[in-house]
């Protein structure tokens, strides 16, 4: 089972399938599944030794990362699964135990294989 998308205008993540098209039900956008496939296939990440990061991988913090407006931080070796590649500065997209979803950049995470 594939993962459904956000909406690109507002972020939604109640998008639906309706043939070949995806529509958001919050604000009424709608695009082609073509749309999708092809910005998937331009979405790149690599970690920190230059190996590909794909949606679903298992990644392990290399560095301490201090958690911006909190006194947390994701301790070095900290393991988290099911990662998803998104657009902007912060490419990766996860949640880490004891902290939540957060968005983290790849230049900070080793791919286990």
């Amino acid at each position: 089972m594939r993962a459904m998308p956000s909406c690109p205008k507002c972020s939604s993540n109640y998008v639906y399938e309706d043939g070949n098209i995806y529509i958001c039900p919050e604000c009424a956008q709608e695009w082609a599944k073509e749309d999708h496939l092809e910005k998937m296939d331009s979405l790149r990440a690599s970690d920190v030794n230059g190996s590909a990061i794909n949606d679903g991988d298992t990644v392990v913090v290399v560095k301490d990362l201090k958690i911006k407006g909190s006194s947390s931080i994701i301790k070095v070796g900290t393991k988290i699964k099911n990662v998803r590649i998104v657009d902007g500065d912060h490419n990766i997209d996860c949640k880490v135990d004891g902290v939540g979803a957060i968005q983290l950049k790849s230049e900070f995470l080793r791919k286990v294989p």
